[in-house]
This record gives C-alpha cells, sequence and structure tokens, in this order.
C-alpha cells in the first residue's frame, strides 16, 4: 500500500481497526512474563482465530502481533537473533488471519529507553532500532506500519523517520494521552499532530490512554489541527484487577460504541479499541459509526 492508497481508504469513510491483542492472548492461555510475540508465533492458532474474528466483526486494518518485537524487547527475553523470524512469521499469520479481506498494519511500539541526555539512549541508535524492525515487517509483507502507544514524541518522530528511511508504506502514529490531551512525558496532543504530520505521518492519534468518554475533547482538539486523518484507539474505559492478576474493564461493547461514535462527530476518521477491548467490541463499534 502507498500513502496514496490509504488516503483513498480513508476518504471513503470511517475506517475500522480492530481491538486489544495482549489482554485477549492473556485470556488465551498466554502467561505473565514471557515474550508475546514469541507467545504468539508459538500459539498460531489463538492469533488466526482472533485475528479472523475481528476482520469478521468489521476491522478493515489489523495489526500483527509484533508490538515489541525489536532488538530491544526481544533481548530481555534472549531472543534478538530471531527477530527477522518473528516478525516475518507473525506477519505472515495475521495476512493468512485476514485473508485479503483486510490491511495488515506491521506494528512498532516503544523501546521503553530514554533518549539522551536524560538516559543513555542516542537518537541514532533509537533510528537503528526501529530501522531494523521495520525493515522486517516490510519484507514481510505488511501493508502499512503503525507506531503505537508511544510515550514521547521525540521517540514517536523517531520510529516515523526511521520507518521512511527503510521503505514507502504509510505510517500511522498514535500516543498514550492523558484525559487533558498531555502527553506523558511532556508536550499535549496537538503539537504531537503538528509536528508528526509535518513529517509525513499518513495519520496521527491516541490510543490505549483512557476509555471514550473522557476523550472528546481532545479529539475536537487534534482534528482542529489536523491536515491528516485522527486515529482513536482508546481502552475500554478503566480497569479493575482481579485476583487472578486479569484487568476489567469498566465499558461494555454497547457503552463504548456509543462513546466511540461522539468522537467520530469529533473528527475521529480511523477508529478501533485498545486495552479491554475484543471482537464484541468492534462489532458493535462498525454498527454505531456506520448506522
Amino acid at each position: 500500500m502507498n500513502i496514496q492508497e490509504f488516503q483513498q481508504l480513508t476518504q471513503q469513510g470511517i475506517v475500522i481497526l480492530d481491538g486489544a491483542t495482549g489482554s485477549n492472548f492473556r485470556r488465551a492461555g498466554m502467561p505473565v512474563g514471557v515474550s508475546g510475540e514469541l507467545w504468539a508465533l508459538e500459539h498460531p492458532e489463538v492469533v488466526i482465530e482472533l485475528q479472523r474474528a475481528y476482520v469478521d466483526a468489521g476491522s478493515q486494518i489489523v495489526y500483527a502481533p509484533t508490538f515489541s518485537a525489536n532488538r530491544i524487547g526481544l533481548g530481555m527475553h534472549g531472543l534478538e537473533g530471531r527477530l527477522q523470524e518473528i516478525n516475518a512469521g507473525l506477519v505472515a499469520l495475521s495476512k493468512r488471519a485476514a485473508d485479503g479481506r483486510a490491511l495488515v498494519a506491521g506494528d512498532i511500539t516503544t523501546t521503553g529507553k530514554i533518549l539522551e541526555p536524560q538516559g543513555d539512549m542516542t537518537y541514532q541508535q533509537l533510528l537503528d532500532v526501529y530501522r531494523e524492525q521495520i525493515q522486517a515487517l516490510a519484507e514481510a509483507g505488511a501493508d502499512l506500519i503503525v507506531a503505537e502507544t508511544m510515550l514521547t514524541l521525540e521517540e514517536t518522530m523517531a520510529a516515523l523517520e526511521a520507518a521512511q528511511a527503510v521503505c514507502s508504506l504509510p505510517v500511522m502514529c498514535t500516543l498514550t494521552l492523558e484525559a487533558d490531551g498531555h502527553l506523558l512525558y511532556g508536550g499535549t496532543a496537538v503539537e504531537a499532530v503538528e509536528a508528526l504530520q509535518e513529517m509525513g505521518a499518513a495519520a496521527v492519534g491516541l490510543n490505549c490512554s483512557v476509555g471514550p468518554d473522557q476523550l472528546e475533547s481532545v479529539v475536537s482538539a487534534m482534528k482542529a489541527a489536523a491536515r491528516v486523518p485522527v486515529i482513536a484507539k482508546p481502552n475500554a474505559g478503566m480497569p479493575t484487577m482481579d485476583g487472578q492478576g486479569f484487568a476489567h474493564y469498566s465499558m461494555s461493547p454497547e457503552d463504548f460504541a456509543r462513546a466511540m461514535k461522539k468522537l467520530t462527530w469529533r473528527g475521529a476518521r480511523i477508529v478501533g479499541g485498545c486495552c479491554g477491548t475484543d471482537p464484541e467490541y468492534i462489532r458493535a463499534l462498525a454498527q454505531a459509526v456506520r448506522s
């Protein structure tokens, strides 16, 4: 997919993303503390069943479960030498699940490292980490790239620059925000939109964060500054933890869908769900925004 084809897709109407991945893998039996990417590769039936259900529910873009499959994330489990294999294998699983009915985004996220001078990671090192993973995703056949759950504008800009250096795929960027529109480590959602669209991001927005019912003013502010589509992929409300370590979120699929429809009225053009959502949430969302 190229940027023109991505623009044509977004001009046809609201684009539906998928929902959560990690929390659904946990429900399917993934233990705490393992590499989620390797676990997914070793349990292909879980990936295919989940993503096929998202496509059946209305997702037009599904995220390959390559979230932390970069050199640093995999290195925490001694898997950095399998980076190419893991990224390629997970993209292949997602494409098999989508079966031509949805696009597959190669998914990348924050490294968790802090840039100099506050930390010990240089900008060049960060670029190299992202370039390596994005190259693997592009070569595996991802239709586009998404940098999600990003914590700082600087790291998001590095991910975008890295993608542009190794491929011509469209890049969507979403950051985690406070309900008042501030980034977790300085800056605002509006500043992020302005900077990332200037660099050539295909779409910019938010994911994770809080529930959609708390984000109407944030989405409105982002839309007012945006020349590219605004993305909203929030959680299913606020979580509470049970005795087994599972998070339970406050919004039902119907509540989530109603709140998400209000975000489309505020200007979100690409929508989906993050933590706490599953195919039933996406089905309700797709029905709500298309009704």
